[in-house]
Protein backbone atom coordinates (compact mmCIF):
# COMPACT_ATOMS: atom_id res chain seq x y z
CA UNK A 1 0.00 0.00 0.00
CA UNK A 2 2.57 2.14 0.74
CA UNK A 3 3.27 3.00 -3.29
CA UNK A 4 -0.47 4.03 -3.84
CA UNK A 5 -0.41 6.27 -1.35
CA UNK A 6 2.72 7.94 -1.80
CA UNK A 7 1.71 8.65 -5.58
CA UNK A 8 -1.39 9.44 -4.59
CA UNK A 9 -0.65 11.71 -2.28
CA UNK A 10 1.62 13.56 -4.47
CA UNK A 11 -0.87 13.40 -7.14
CA UNK A 12 -3.36 15.29 -5.07
CA UNK A 13 -0.62 18.12 -3.69
CA UNK A 14 -0.03 18.42 -8.29
CA UNK A 15 -3.65 19.08 -8.30
CA UNK A 16 -4.10 21.57 -5.65
CA UNK A 17 -1.22 23.42 -7.35
CA UNK A 18 -2.68 23.63 -10.20
CA UNK A 19 -5.98 24.93 -8.58
CA UNK A 20 -3.92 27.74 -6.86
CA UNK A 21 -1.92 28.86 -9.96
CA UNK A 22 -5.66 29.67 -11.76
CA UNK A 23 -6.63 31.43 -8.65
CA UNK A 24 -6.02 34.98 -8.43
CA UNK A 25 -3.13 36.58 -5.83
CA UNK A 26 -4.49 36.19 -2.58
CA UNK A 27 -2.81 35.99 1.11
CA UNK A 28 -4.21 34.25 3.92
CA UNK A 29 -3.32 35.20 8.01
CA UNK A 30 -3.62 33.25 11.52
CA UNK A 31 -1.66 34.66 14.70
CA UNK A 32 0.14 32.11 15.77
CA UNK A 33 0.89 32.98 19.19
CA UNK A 34 0.96 35.98 21.39
CA UNK A 35 4.60 36.55 21.35
CA UNK A 36 4.55 40.50 23.50
CA UNK A 37 6.37 42.09 20.87
CA UNK A 38 6.75 41.41 16.91
CA UNK A 39 3.61 38.67 16.14
CA UNK A 40 4.17 35.32 14.84
CA UNK A 41 1.74 34.22 12.06
CA UNK A 42 0.89 31.17 10.11
CA UNK A 43 -0.90 31.54 6.54
CA UNK A 44 -0.44 30.92 2.66
CA UNK A 45 0.95 33.79 0.06
CA UNK A 46 -0.23 32.69 -3.23
CA UNK A 47 1.29 34.95 -6.21
CA UNK A 48 2.60 34.10 -10.01
CA UNK A 49 5.72 33.20 -8.06
CA UNK A 50 4.93 31.07 -5.14
CA UNK A 51 2.06 28.94 -7.32
CA UNK A 52 4.27 28.52 -10.66
CA UNK A 53 6.92 27.04 -8.38
CA UNK A 54 4.80 24.89 -6.38
CA UNK A 55 3.18 23.85 -9.87
CA UNK A 56 7.07 22.59 -10.87
CA UNK A 57 7.61 21.06 -7.09
CA UNK A 58 4.83 18.92 -6.73
CA UNK A 59 4.88 17.55 -10.75
CA UNK A 60 8.67 16.43 -10.31
CA UNK A 61 8.02 14.87 -7.24
CA UNK A 62 5.45 13.02 -8.51
CA UNK A 63 7.79 11.84 -11.44
CA UNK A 64 10.31 11.11 -9.05
CA UNK A 65 7.42 8.97 -6.47
CA UNK A 66 6.57 6.88 -9.94
CA UNK A 67 9.78 6.25 -10.94
CA UNK A 68 11.15 5.23 -7.48
CA UNK A 69 7.96 2.36 -7.22
CA UNK A 70 10.22 0.69 -10.21
CA UNK A 71 13.88 1.96 -8.82
CA UNK A 72 13.42 0.69 -4.99
CA UNK A 73 11.46 -2.49 -5.74
CA UNK A 74 13.74 -4.35 -4.25
CA UNK A 75 14.92 -2.23 -1.25
CA UNK A 76 13.31 -2.95 2.26
CA UNK A 77 13.20 0.56 3.14
CA UNK A 78 11.00 1.79 0.75
CA UNK A 79 8.23 2.51 3.05
CA UNK A 80 10.75 4.75 4.89
CA UNK A 81 11.89 6.51 1.72
CA UNK A 82 8.27 6.92 0.03
CA UNK A 83 7.44 8.57 3.26
CA UNK A 84 10.61 11.09 3.44
CA UNK A 85 9.74 11.53 -0.13
CA UNK A 86 6.29 13.19 0.73
CA UNK A 87 7.58 15.21 3.73
CA UNK A 88 10.70 16.80 1.65
CA UNK A 89 8.10 17.55 -0.67
CA UNK A 90 6.15 19.28 1.66
CA UNK A 91 8.63 21.31 3.31
CA UNK A 92 9.83 22.60 0.07
CA UNK A 93 5.79 24.00 -0.43
CA UNK A 94 5.92 25.23 2.80
CA UNK A 95 8.88 27.19 1.89
CA UNK A 96 7.37 28.36 -1.31
CA UNK A 97 3.49 29.02 -0.25
CA UNK A 98 4.51 30.54 3.34
CA UNK A 99 3.26 33.68 4.43
CA UNK A 100 5.72 34.64 7.30
CA UNK A 101 9.36 34.59 7.09
CA UNK A 102 9.50 32.18 10.19
CA UNK A 103 6.93 29.58 8.61
CA UNK A 104 9.17 30.14 5.88
CA UNK A 105 12.17 29.21 8.08
CA UNK A 106 10.65 26.14 9.16
CA UNK A 107 10.10 24.45 6.01
CA UNK A 108 13.72 25.81 5.33
CA UNK A 109 15.06 23.54 8.38
CA UNK A 110 12.72 20.49 7.34
CA UNK A 111 13.79 20.31 4.07
CA UNK A 112 17.48 20.19 5.98
CA UNK A 113 16.49 17.18 7.80
CA UNK A 114 15.12 15.17 5.35
CA UNK A 115 18.00 15.51 2.57
CA UNK A 116 20.16 13.78 5.87
CA UNK A 117 17.84 10.85 6.10
CA UNK A 118 17.59 10.64 2.13
CA UNK A 119 21.26 10.98 1.25
CA UNK A 120 21.96 8.31 4.19
CA UNK A 121 19.30 6.44 2.70
CA UNK A 122 22.03 3.42 2.52
CA UNK A 123 23.67 3.87 6.35
CA UNK A 124 24.85 0.53 5.79
CA UNK A 125 28.00 2.39 3.39
CA UNK A 126 29.97 4.51 5.54
CA UNK A 127 30.19 6.71 2.23
CA UNK A 128 26.49 7.54 2.69
CA UNK A 129 26.93 8.01 6.28
CA UNK A 130 29.67 10.56 5.71
CA UNK A 131 28.24 12.45 2.59
CA UNK A 132 24.45 12.98 4.86
CA UNK A 133 26.85 13.76 7.58
CA UNK A 134 28.64 16.26 5.88
CA UNK A 135 25.41 17.98 3.78
CA UNK A 136 23.89 18.27 7.18
CA UNK A 137 26.44 20.26 8.38
CA UNK A 138 27.82 22.41 5.81
CA UNK A 139 24.04 23.63 5.60
CA UNK A 140 23.40 24.12 9.15
CA UNK A 141 26.51 26.88 9.27
CA UNK A 142 24.60 28.78 6.38
CA UNK A 143 21.17 28.46 7.93
CA UNK A 144 22.66 30.24 11.16
CA UNK A 145 23.07 33.48 8.75
CA UNK A 146 19.95 32.45 6.96
CA UNK A 147 18.29 32.62 10.27
CA UNK A 148 19.58 35.81 11.75
CA UNK A 149 18.37 37.66 8.33
CA UNK A 150 15.50 36.84 9.26
CA UNK A 151 15.56 38.20 12.46
CA UNK A 152 16.95 41.78 11.13
CA UNK A 153 14.43 42.13 8.37
CA UNK A 154 11.76 41.25 10.63
CA UNK A 155 12.84 43.21 13.50
CA UNK A 156 13.33 46.02 10.91
CA UNK A 157 9.99 45.54 9.47
CA UNK A 158 8.19 45.28 12.89
CA UNK A 159 6.67 42.22 11.44
CA UNK A 160 7.86 38.50 9.63
CA UNK A 161 5.01 38.80 7.05
CA UNK A 162 7.01 38.57 4.11
CA UNK A 163 4.25 41.11 2.16
CA UNK A 164 5.29 43.30 5.38
CA UNK A 165 8.69 43.19 4.91
CA UNK A 166 8.97 43.91 1.21
CA UNK A 167 6.31 47.05 1.91
CA UNK A 168 9.04 48.16 4.65
CA UNK A 169 12.41 47.84 2.89
CA UNK A 170 11.75 51.83 1.82
CA UNK A 171 11.62 52.93 5.02
CA UNK A 172 14.71 50.97 6.58
CA UNK A 173 18.24 51.56 6.85
CA UNK A 174 20.42 50.95 5.04
CA UNK A 175 22.92 49.21 7.13
CA UNK A 176 19.05 47.10 8.10
CA UNK A 177 18.60 45.88 4.58
CA UNK A 178 22.34 45.44 3.87
CA UNK A 179 23.19 43.24 6.92
CA UNK A 180 20.03 41.43 6.24
CA UNK A 181 20.71 40.67 2.65
CA UNK A 182 24.00 39.32 3.53
CA UNK A 183 23.00 37.44 5.87
CA UNK A 184 20.48 35.81 3.83
CA UNK A 185 23.24 34.91 1.09
CA UNK A 186 24.95 32.60 3.63
CA UNK A 187 21.81 30.38 3.87
CA UNK A 188 20.83 30.64 0.24
CA UNK A 189 24.99 29.67 -0.35
CA UNK A 190 24.54 26.77 1.98
CA UNK A 191 21.79 25.71 0.36
CA UNK A 192 22.28 26.24 -3.06
CA UNK A 193 25.88 24.85 -2.70
CA UNK A 194 27.57 27.86 -3.88
CA UNK A 195 31.17 28.36 -3.26
CA UNK A 196 32.08 28.09 -0.37
CA UNK A 197 29.50 25.83 0.95
CA UNK A 198 29.96 23.71 -2.46
CA UNK A 199 31.53 20.43 -1.73
CA UNK A 200 28.52 18.40 0.07
CA UNK A 201 26.37 18.37 -3.05
CA UNK A 202 28.56 16.42 -4.92
CA UNK A 203 29.18 13.93 -1.90
CA UNK A 204 25.33 13.63 -1.37
CA UNK A 205 25.40 11.04 -4.89
CA UNK A 206 25.89 8.38 -2.06
CA UNK A 207 22.05 8.46 -1.93
CA UNK A 208 19.96 6.92 -4.18
CA UNK A 209 19.17 8.61 -7.79
CA UNK A 210 15.71 9.41 -7.32
CA UNK A 211 16.91 11.89 -4.03
CA UNK A 212 19.36 13.19 -6.11
CA UNK A 213 16.45 14.09 -8.70
CA UNK A 214 14.64 15.61 -6.04
CA UNK A 215 16.88 17.58 -4.57
CA UNK A 216 18.90 18.99 -7.34
CA UNK A 217 15.19 19.66 -9.42
CA UNK A 218 12.49 20.39 -7.08
CA UNK A 219 13.77 21.49 -3.75
CA UNK A 220 16.66 21.78 -1.08
CA UNK A 221 19.40 23.92 -3.79
CA UNK A 222 16.14 25.75 -6.05
CA UNK A 223 14.71 27.16 -2.64
CA UNK A 224 18.35 29.29 -2.20
CA UNK A 225 16.91 30.98 -5.68
CA UNK A 226 13.41 31.29 -4.47
CA UNK A 227 14.08 32.56 -1.68
CA UNK A 228 16.40 35.15 -3.26
CA UNK A 229 13.65 36.11 -6.19
CA UNK A 230 11.26 36.04 -3.53
CA UNK A 231 12.68 39.05 -1.14
CA UNK A 232 14.08 40.93 -4.72
CA UNK A 233 13.19 43.82 -3.21
CA UNK A 234 15.06 43.48 -0.44
CA UNK A 235 18.13 42.76 -2.34
CA UNK A 236 17.23 45.79 -4.85
CA UNK A 237 18.18 47.67 -1.95
CA UNK A 238 21.15 46.84 -1.25
CA UNK A 239 23.01 46.56 -4.14
CA UNK A 240 26.76 45.46 -2.42
CA UNK A 241 24.49 42.05 -1.84
CA UNK A 242 24.31 41.56 -5.45
CA UNK A 243 27.59 42.25 -6.38
CA UNK A 244 28.86 39.63 -3.92
CA UNK A 245 26.04 37.22 -5.11
CA UNK A 246 27.62 38.01 -8.60
CA UNK A 247 31.30 37.43 -7.37
CA UNK A 248 29.98 34.15 -6.40
CA UNK A 249 27.83 32.93 -9.25
CA UNK A 250 30.68 33.40 -11.33
CA UNK A 251 33.63 31.85 -9.37
CA UNK A 252 30.65 28.62 -8.59
CA UNK A 253 29.49 28.35 -12.53
CA UNK A 254 33.31 27.95 -13.70
CA UNK A 255 34.85 26.11 -11.35
CA UNK A 256 32.13 23.81 -10.76
CA UNK A 257 32.18 23.33 -14.94
CA UNK A 258 35.62 22.44 -14.63
CA UNK A 259 35.55 19.88 -12.02
CA UNK A 260 32.36 18.42 -14.25
CA UNK A 261 35.02 18.35 -17.35
CA UNK A 262 36.93 15.69 -15.53
CA UNK A 263 34.99 13.55 -13.16
CA UNK A 264 34.23 9.89 -13.92
CA UNK A 265 31.24 9.11 -11.76
CA UNK A 266 27.99 10.02 -13.91
CA UNK A 267 25.97 11.22 -10.92
CA UNK A 268 28.99 13.59 -9.62
CA UNK A 269 28.98 15.32 -13.31
CA UNK A 270 25.44 15.75 -12.68
CA UNK A 271 26.14 17.51 -9.44
CA UNK A 272 28.55 19.79 -10.64
CA UNK A 273 26.36 21.14 -13.34
CA UNK A 274 23.64 21.16 -10.78
CA UNK A 275 26.24 24.21 -8.73
CA UNK A 276 27.13 25.32 -12.12
CA UNK A 277 23.07 25.72 -13.09
CA UNK A 278 22.61 27.48 -10.14
CA UNK A 279 25.28 30.02 -10.68
CA UNK A 280 23.57 30.96 -13.49
CA UNK A 281 20.68 31.68 -11.94
CA UNK A 282 22.40 33.40 -9.36
CA UNK A 283 24.29 35.23 -11.93
CA UNK A 284 20.29 36.36 -13.63
CA UNK A 285 19.19 38.11 -10.40
CA UNK A 286 22.69 39.84 -9.78
CA UNK A 287 22.16 41.71 -12.89
CA UNK A 288 18.53 42.42 -12.18
CA UNK A 289 16.98 39.50 -14.54
CA UNK A 290 14.26 38.24 -11.91
CA UNK A 291 12.23 36.61 -14.72
CA UNK A 292 14.83 35.38 -16.26
CA UNK A 293 16.54 33.16 -13.24
CA UNK A 294 12.86 31.98 -12.37
CA UNK A 295 12.54 31.12 -16.18
CA UNK A 296 15.69 28.73 -15.86
CA UNK A 297 14.62 27.47 -12.51
CA UNK A 298 11.97 26.01 -14.12
CA UNK A 299 13.25 24.75 -17.13
CA UNK A 300 16.62 23.51 -14.97
CA UNK A 301 14.15 21.88 -12.21
CA UNK A 302 12.85 19.42 -15.52
CA UNK A 303 15.69 18.83 -17.47
CA UNK A 304 18.06 17.97 -14.23
CA UNK A 305 15.21 15.62 -12.94
CA UNK A 306 15.43 13.87 -16.26
CA UNK A 307 19.16 13.31 -16.48
CA UNK A 308 19.09 11.88 -12.94
CA UNK A 309 16.13 9.33 -13.34
CA UNK A 310 18.10 8.65 -16.82
CA UNK A 311 21.26 8.24 -15.21
CA UNK A 312 19.61 6.05 -12.20
CA UNK A 313 18.27 4.18 -15.18
CA UNK A 314 21.59 3.44 -16.65
CA UNK A 315 22.86 2.65 -13.09
CA UNK A 316 20.69 0.31 -12.51
CA UNK A 317 21.37 -1.72 -15.79
CA UNK A 318 25.24 -1.50 -15.65
CA UNK A 319 25.66 -1.79 -12.03
CA UNK A 320 27.67 1.41 -11.78
CA UNK A 321 28.13 4.97 -11.40
CA UNK A 322 31.07 5.15 -13.58
CA UNK A 323 31.50 5.94 -17.26
CA UNK A 324 34.69 4.47 -17.48
CA UNK A 325 32.53 1.26 -17.02
CA UNK A 326 29.77 2.50 -19.28
CA UNK A 327 29.29 3.03 -22.96
CA UNK A 328 27.76 1.98 -26.36
CA UNK A 329 24.37 1.93 -24.16
CA UNK A 330 22.32 3.60 -27.11
CA UNK A 331 21.44 0.15 -28.82
CA UNK A 332 20.84 -1.59 -25.46
CA UNK A 333 18.48 0.86 -23.91
CA UNK A 334 17.32 3.30 -26.60
CA UNK A 335 14.94 5.01 -24.68
CA UNK A 336 17.13 6.11 -21.75
CA UNK A 337 19.31 7.26 -24.85
CA UNK A 338 16.86 9.29 -26.44
CA UNK A 339 15.65 10.72 -23.05
CA UNK A 340 18.95 11.54 -21.56
CA UNK A 341 20.38 13.02 -24.95
CA UNK A 342 17.08 15.83 -24.40
CA UNK A 343 18.39 16.36 -21.19
CA UNK A 344 21.98 16.81 -22.10
CA UNK A 345 20.98 19.11 -24.97
CA UNK A 346 19.09 20.96 -22.45
CA UNK A 347 21.74 21.22 -19.99
CA UNK A 348 23.81 22.47 -22.63
CA UNK A 349 21.60 25.19 -24.14
CA UNK A 350 20.51 23.27 -27.95
CA UNK A 351 17.58 24.58 -28.97
CA UNK A 352 14.71 24.14 -29.63
CA UNK A 353 15.08 22.86 -25.64
CA UNK A 354 13.90 24.47 -22.50
CA UNK A 355 17.66 25.02 -21.46
CA UNK A 356 18.00 27.07 -24.56
CA UNK A 357 15.60 29.80 -23.70
CA UNK A 358 16.16 30.15 -20.62
CA UNK A 359 20.13 30.32 -20.49
CA UNK A 360 20.08 32.33 -23.34
CA UNK A 361 17.80 34.89 -21.45
CA UNK A 362 19.79 35.02 -18.56
CA UNK A 363 23.06 35.71 -21.16
CA UNK A 364 20.68 38.60 -22.64
CA UNK A 365 19.93 40.03 -18.77
CA UNK A 366 23.80 39.90 -18.83
CA UNK A 367 24.46 41.79 -21.73
CA UNK A 368 21.35 44.22 -21.14
CA UNK A 369 22.86 45.30 -17.50
CA UNK A 370 26.17 45.99 -19.19
CA UNK A 371 27.63 43.81 -16.37
CA UNK A 372 30.83 42.36 -18.20
CA UNK A 373 31.91 40.54 -15.58
CA UNK A 374 28.78 38.16 -15.40
CA UNK A 375 28.34 38.27 -19.36
CA UNK A 376 31.88 36.17 -19.78
CA UNK A 377 31.60 34.09 -16.91
CA UNK A 378 28.00 32.81 -18.72
CA UNK A 379 29.69 32.30 -22.14
CA UNK A 380 32.60 30.53 -20.64
CA UNK A 381 30.30 28.47 -18.78
CA UNK A 382 27.88 27.80 -21.99
CA UNK A 383 31.69 26.62 -23.49
CA UNK A 384 32.66 24.68 -20.53
CA UNK A 385 28.70 22.82 -20.05
CA UNK A 386 28.78 21.58 -23.76
CA UNK A 387 32.00 20.25 -23.41
CA UNK A 388 31.32 18.11 -20.04
CA UNK A 389 27.52 17.28 -21.41
CA UNK A 390 29.23 16.15 -24.99
CA UNK A 391 32.29 13.75 -23.22
CA UNK A 392 29.15 12.54 -20.39
CA UNK A 393 26.99 11.68 -23.49
CA UNK A 394 29.71 10.17 -25.63
CA UNK A 395 31.15 7.89 -23.19
CA UNK A 396 27.85 6.46 -21.80
CA UNK A 397 26.32 5.74 -24.57
CA UNK A 398 28.91 5.55 -27.43
CA UNK A 399 32.11 2.87 -28.01
CA UNK A 400 31.83 -0.04 -26.54
CA UNK A 401 30.12 -1.20 -23.48
CA UNK A 402 28.52 -3.60 -21.27
CA UNK A 403 25.96 -5.75 -22.90
CA UNK A 404 22.92 -4.24 -20.79
CA UNK A 405 19.01 -4.33 -21.65
CA UNK A 406 16.57 -1.32 -21.17
CA UNK A 407 14.85 -0.75 -17.32
CA UNK A 408 11.08 -1.71 -16.79
CA UNK A 409 8.21 0.73 -17.97
CA UNK A 410 7.14 1.76 -14.70
CA UNK A 411 10.81 4.14 -14.62
CA UNK A 412 10.76 4.93 -18.26
CA UNK A 413 7.07 6.31 -18.36
CA UNK A 414 8.45 9.87 -16.06
CA UNK A 415 11.60 10.16 -18.35
CA UNK A 416 9.50 9.85 -21.49
CA UNK A 417 6.73 12.34 -20.14
CA UNK A 418 10.14 14.60 -18.81
CA UNK A 419 11.71 14.64 -21.96
CA UNK A 420 8.63 15.92 -23.74
CA UNK A 421 8.62 18.84 -21.11
CA UNK A 422 11.88 19.74 -21.80
CA UNK A 423 11.37 19.89 -25.09
CA UNK A 424 8.42 21.88 -25.13
CA UNK A 425 8.92 23.94 -21.92
CA UNK A 426 11.07 26.75 -23.65
CA UNK A 427 8.19 27.21 -26.42
CA UNK A 428 6.01 29.10 -23.51
CA UNK A 429 8.68 31.78 -22.68
CA UNK A 430 8.18 33.45 -26.27
CA UNK A 431 4.90 34.86 -24.80
CA UNK A 432 7.32 37.17 -22.67
CA UNK A 433 9.62 39.86 -23.73
CA UNK A 434 12.25 39.31 -21.14
CA UNK A 435 12.22 35.40 -22.39
CA UNK A 436 12.98 36.05 -26.24
CA UNK A 437 15.89 35.03 -27.91
CA UNK A 438 18.39 38.16 -29.05
CA UNK A 439 20.74 37.64 -31.93
CA UNK A 440 23.68 38.74 -30.16
CA UNK A 441 23.46 36.55 -26.78
CA UNK A 442 21.96 33.60 -28.83
CA UNK A 443 25.01 33.73 -31.25
CA UNK A 444 27.59 34.06 -28.82
CA UNK A 445 26.32 31.64 -26.07
CA UNK A 446 25.84 28.80 -29.70
CA UNK A 447 28.76 29.83 -31.17
CA UNK A 448 31.53 29.05 -27.95
CA UNK A 449 28.87 26.08 -26.75
CA UNK A 450 29.49 24.54 -30.80
CA UNK A 451 33.45 24.82 -29.76
CA UNK A 452 33.08 23.11 -26.46
CA UNK A 453 31.43 20.22 -28.21
CA UNK A 454 33.49 20.26 -31.17
CA UNK A 455 36.59 19.90 -29.75
CA UNK A 456 35.76 17.09 -26.72
CA UNK A 457 34.01 15.27 -30.10
CA UNK A 458 37.70 15.47 -31.60
CA UNK A 459 39.39 14.27 -28.90
CA UNK A 460 37.11 11.34 -28.12
CA UNK A 461 36.76 10.47 -31.92
CA UNK A 462 40.79 9.78 -31.70
CA UNK A 463 40.11 6.72 -29.60
CA UNK A 464 36.69 6.19 -28.19
CA UNK A 465 37.79 4.07 -25.48
CA UNK A 466 40.20 6.66 -23.44
CA UNK A 467 38.60 9.69 -22.08
CA UNK A 468 38.73 12.86 -23.33
CA UNK A 469 39.79 14.51 -19.96
CA UNK A 470 42.84 12.76 -20.12
CA UNK A 471 44.25 15.30 -22.48
CA UNK A 472 44.10 17.92 -19.97
CA UNK A 473 47.29 16.66 -18.13
CA UNK A 474 47.62 17.41 -14.89
CA UNK A 475 45.15 20.04 -14.16
CA UNK A 476 42.95 16.82 -14.53
CA UNK A 477 43.54 16.57 -10.91
CA UNK A 478 43.38 19.72 -9.71
CA UNK A 479 39.74 20.13 -11.78
CA UNK A 480 38.67 16.76 -10.12
CA UNK A 481 39.97 17.70 -6.49
CA UNK A 482 37.32 20.71 -7.26
CA UNK A 483 40.47 22.71 -6.67
CA UNK A 484 41.50 21.09 -3.24
CA UNK A 485 38.66 22.84 -1.27
CA UNK A 486 37.69 19.48 0.68
CA UNK A 487 41.75 19.03 1.64
CA UNK A 488 41.61 22.80 2.61
CA UNK A 489 38.78 22.53 5.07
CA UNK A 490 40.32 19.33 6.59
CA UNK A 491 43.19 20.99 7.35
CA UNK A 492 41.92 24.30 8.40
CA UNK A 493 38.04 24.17 9.69
CA UNK A 494 38.28 20.06 10.56
CA UNK A 495 41.41 20.20 12.54
CA UNK A 496 40.48 23.29 14.34
CA UNK A 497 36.88 22.13 15.24
CA UNK A 498 38.36 18.61 16.57
CA UNK A 499 41.11 20.58 18.69
CA UNK A 500 38.32 23.08 20.15
CA UNK A 501 36.52 19.63 20.80
CA UNK A 502 39.58 17.87 22.15
CA UNK A 503 39.90 21.19 24.80
CA UNK A 504 36.02 21.04 25.44
CA UNK A 505 36.68 17.20 26.38
CA UNK A 506 39.78 18.39 29.04
CA UNK A 507 38.16 21.10 30.50
CA UNK A 508 34.90 18.82 31.29
CA UNK A 509 37.15 16.12 32.48
CA UNK A 510 39.57 18.80 34.43
CA UNK A 511 36.90 20.84 35.93
CA UNK A 512 33.48 19.69 35.28
CA UNK A 513 34.64 16.07 36.06
CA UNK A 514 36.43 16.74 38.77
CA UNK A 515 33.96 18.43 40.82
CA UNK A 516 31.54 15.80 39.89
CA UNK A 517 34.17 13.51 41.38
CA UNK A 518 34.92 15.14 44.18
CA UNK A 519 31.08 15.47 45.25
CA UNK A 520 30.81 11.41 44.74
CA UNK A 521 33.48 11.48 47.15
CA UNK A 522 32.62 13.69 50.15
CA UNK A 523 29.08 12.19 50.01
CA UNK A 524 30.84 8.60 50.25
CA UNK A 525 33.17 9.86 52.99
CA UNK A 526 29.99 11.53 54.94
CA UNK A 527 28.17 7.96 54.38
CA UNK A 528 30.83 6.38 55.76
CA UNK A 529 30.73 8.53 59.34
CA UNK A 530 26.83 8.19 59.64
CA UNK A 531 27.38 4.35 59.03
CA UNK A 532 29.32 4.38 61.99
CA UNK A 533 26.41 5.45 64.25
CA UNK A 534 24.53 2.56 62.46
CA UNK A 535 26.29 -0.37 63.80
CA UNK A 536 23.45 -2.57 65.37
CA UNK A 537 24.71 -2.63 68.89
CA UNK A 538 21.44 -1.87 71.09
CA UNK A 539 23.63 -0.71 74.13
CA UNK A 540 25.26 1.94 71.87
CA UNK A 541 21.97 3.49 71.05
CA UNK A 542 20.67 3.51 74.40
CA UNK A 543 23.98 5.16 75.62
CA UNK A 544 23.31 7.44 72.68
CA UNK A 545 20.12 8.87 73.46
CA UNK A 546 20.43 9.03 77.26
CA UNK A 547 24.14 11.11 76.21
CA UNK A 548 21.32 13.08 73.90
CA UNK A 549 19.19 13.75 76.61
CA UNK A 550 21.96 14.71 78.93
CA UNK A 551 23.11 17.51 76.39
CA UNK A 552 19.65 18.68 76.39
CA UNK A 553 18.76 19.54 79.71
CA UNK A 554 22.32 20.88 80.52
CA UNK A 555 21.72 22.86 77.31
CA UNK A 556 18.31 23.88 78.57
CA UNK A 557 19.68 24.93 82.48
CA UNK A 558 22.53 27.30 80.38
CA UNK A 559 20.18 29.02 78.29
CA UNK A 560 17.88 30.20 81.33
Amino acid sequence: MTAPLAILGTAISAAGAVVLALLESFETRATLTPTGTIPITIGLRVDDLSSTVAVMVTLIALAIQVYSVGYMKHDVRYPTFATLVGLFTLAMLTVVLAADLLMLYVGWEIMGVCSYFLIGHHWEKPSATAAAIKSFLMTRFGDVGFLFGIFVLGVGAGSFRITDVIAAVPTMSSGTVLTGALLLLVGVVGKAAQFPLHSWLPDAMAGPAPVSALIHAATMVAAGAYVVALLYPVFLAAPLALDVLAVIAVVSMIGSALAALVTDDLKRVLAYSTISQLSVMFAALAVGGRTQAISHLLSHAVFKALLFLCAGAVIIAVGSNLMSEMGGLRRRMSLSFLTMTVGFAALAGIPPTAGFFSKDAVVASAEHAHNWFVFAGLLLTAGLTAAYTTRAWLRTFFGPGPDVREVSKLMTVPLASLAVVALGLGFVGLWFDELRPELISTVLSLAIAGIGVVAVFLIWRRDPAKDPADSIGRLRGVFGSAFGTDTLYERTVARGVMRLADEVARVDDSVVGRSVRGTGSGARALGGLLRLTQNGNPQYYVTAVLASVVLIAVGVVVMR
